[in-house]
This record gives C-alpha cells, sequence and structure tokens, in this order.
C-alpha cells in the first residue's frame, strides 16, 4: 500500500467553494458506482437536492464533518452523525463515507476511517455505526478495520426494479479494553 498522507480537517467552514467541491466528490463518486445514497449516473444537481440538508445539519449543528485533503484536493470525508436522541447519545452514525474514486487503493479509506475512531474516542461516543450496501465487499473492508456485523434488512434497498441489495449493520466498539 502507498504511503498515506492524507491532512484531516474537523468541522471546516462550510464555504460555497467548500460545498461545490463536497457535491464534486459525492457525485464522483456515486457514478463510480459507491453506495453513498445514489444509483448512477448522478449529476451535481442530482446530488446538491440530498446535499443541501446534509449540510444544513453540519452548520446548524449537530451533525459534523470530517474532510480529508491531499495536498489542496478534497478527496475524503464522512459525517459524523448525531442520533438527535439522548438515549443514543454515547455513539454515533458515520454517513457519507466516500474516498474519491481516482485515489482507490492508496489507503485513504483506512486512514478516514481510523481518524474516525481516534475522534469519536476524543468525543467521548462508546461506538460507531455505519450502514453499507451489500454486493459491494464493503463489509469485508471494514471488517478489517475492526467493525463486525451486527444485523442486516433485507432488501432495504431498491436501486432498480430488478435490484434490491441488504443493508447491512455495522458496529465498532470504541470502550477501552482492559
Amino acid at each position: 500500500m502507498a504511503s498515506v498522507s492524507l491532512r484531516f480537517v474537523l468541522d471546516p467552514d462550510l464555504t460555497p467553494q467548500l460545498r461545490a467541491e463536497i457535491v464534486d466528490l459525492w457525485a464522483d463518486v456515486s457514478n463510480a458506482g459507491g453506495a453513498v445514497g445514489f444509483v448512477p449516473p448522478v449529476t451535481a444537481a442530482d446530488v446538491q437536492a440530498t446535499a443541501d440538508p446534509t449540510f444544513a445539519g453540519i452548520a446548524d449543528g449537530p451533525d459534523r464533518l470530517l474532510v480529508g485533503y491531499s495536498g489542496d484536493r478534497l478527496v475524503a470525508m464522512l459525517i459524523f452523525g448525531d442520533n438527535r436522541f439522548p438515549l443514543k447519545a454515547h455513539w454515533c452514525v458515520l454517513k457519507r463515507v466516500m474516498v474519491h474514486p481516482d485515489t482507490q487503493g492508496a489507503g485513504y479509506g483506512s486512514a478516514l476511517m481510523t481518524e474516525a475512531a481516534r475522534l469519536g474516542r476524543e468525543f467521548g461516543h462508546e461506538a460507531l455505526h455505519v450502514t453499507l450496501r451489500d454486493g459491494l465487499g464493503l463489509d469485508k473492508f471494514y471488517g478489517r478495520l475492526g467493525y463486525r456485523e451486527i444485523g442486516r434488512l433485507p432488501g432495504a434497498l431498491r436501486l432498480a426494479a430488478d435490484d434490491d441489495r441488504d443493508e447491512i449493520l455495522m458496529w465498532l466498539d470504541l470502550t477501552p479494553v482492559d
């Protein structure tokens, strides 16, 4: 694996430029087959309709944004999604986990998730949760990072009239091991 040199920024200012870069990243990931809420082909305008309320949850709280840069280029991001429910305040959901498709294999995905786990502990979370689209091998990627499958919702994701996929629920325990 290549040497990973990402610069992470937590809670960056959501400038118009950063918003546009995120929408472009989201469209590029989606069009490469990434499981981030769309089925290709999508345009930036398609993504924008979903991005706007996502940005509001970040800008107005309580969600938090983590971005990763290679040089000055945005190549990775994820959202720490607040559960918005006090009985679930001790853990959070990672949403819109993405790495630019032309950087696949450089270790950026692992670096992003390692940083998310580090920050999750720093925030006081006891666990992180992520949902995946079955059929892409993402469960193996997350499994290598210590996540374990805790359930599946059979056929929960309808990609096309004849293509239903399971939604896989995965969990990373962040509590210290004695």
